[in-house]
């Protein structure tokens, strides 16, 4: 996988390899969140996104992806020679680290969405298979889609 996430499968695989990751790496805990950033093109415009994943002490696995929003061309640009978002960002908008401040999102809106702000609806609606056990709610393993979990 590259530094930088393209699409939706590299992007969701990357936050279902974070999620499982601090699954193993403390196995007892009731969840394990996996949270990875990635881009991806509509009618040649890069637009930016999450992808949540969240690992069940008992290994059952759900999912979900934030909002998309449209990146700028000035970062777009520098994405596609091979620069991380948060890296372009920080060269753009004359910053440093801005990842693990307010992130593209804090940056394109003035702060009016902060980081938590954007991921939030995507960590609770990963959250649903979880608080709907009655329901079957399949894991899809991204780089086979065709064999549900």
């Amino acid at each position: 996988m590259s530094d930088q996430p393209v699409g939706i499968e590299e992007t969701l695989t990357g936050a279902l390899n974070r999620a499982w990751q601090a699954h193993y790496a403390v196995p007892q805990a009731p969840f394990a969140v996996g949270i990875e950033g990635g881009v991806e093109r509509h009618n040649g415009q890069m637009y930016a996104m999450a992808w949540v994943a969240v690992v069940s002490e008992d290994g059952r696995v759900g999912t979900a992806c934030s909002g998309q929003f449209l990146v700028p061309l000035e970062v777009a640009r520098l994405i596609d020679q091979g620069m991380e978002m948060g890296d372009a960002d920080d060269q753009v908008f004359g910053r440093s680290n801005s990842k693990q401040q307010n992130g593209a999102i804090g940056l394109l809106t003035g702060d009016a969405i902060t980081r938590a702000d954007y991921y939030a609806p995507a960590v609770t609606m990963a959250l649903i298979p979880f608080r709907n056990p009655n329901l079957t709610f399949p894991y899809v393993n991204p780089s086979q889609p065709d064999e549900p979990v």
